[in-house]
């Protein structure tokens, strides 16, 4: 067993639940392969990860979210629309009442860009290249324990 896998042994042994996650590609981006090298990381933190696929709209997004009870929303995006994007699944999710699902995005986010992003409710950017035990540990502190 690695350290990681250990440290996340550790962790969800100390919830009173998994962490629920919905990785989720928007938009016309075709690409996914990071959206599965995170995907899998979460799981193998001892998460439980729903993918949605590829092509996936806000509205769809949000749904799946609302239908699996998520804690967090990850979403991939290299497509350059990131700001409408996360703007309106930010506002799907408060209209649904979901406020409280921490939402984090990875991708080709330019840097002046992150500001807004965060503004508008998006709790973490990750850039290419970003560790995926950052990503874990971002969730990890960031999603109580019940």
């Amino acid at each position: 067993m690695t350290s990681t896998e250990a440290s996340a042994a550790t962790a969800a042994a100390q919830r009173a639940r998994r962490i629920r996650v919905l990785i989720a590609k928007p938009g016309l981006d075709g690409h996914d392969r990071g959206a599965k090298v995170v995907a899998r990381a979460l799981r193998d933190a001892g998460m439980e990860v729903v993918y949605t696929g590829l092509r996936q709209s806000p509205e769809q997004i949000v749904a799946a979210a609302a239908q699996e009870d998520v804690d967090v929303v990850g979403l991939s995006i290299l497509s350059g629309a990131h700001l409408p994007i996360c703007k309106r699944i930010m506002e799907l999710l408060g209209e649904r009442g979901m406020r409280g699902v921490l939402v984090f995005v990875g991708g080709i986010i330019p840097g002046q860009d992150i500001p807004e992003l965060r503004a508008v409710g998006v709790s973490e950017v990750f850039l290419p290249g970003a560790s995926t035990e950052d990503i874990v540990r971002h969730i990890e502190a960031a999603v109580p324990a019940e």
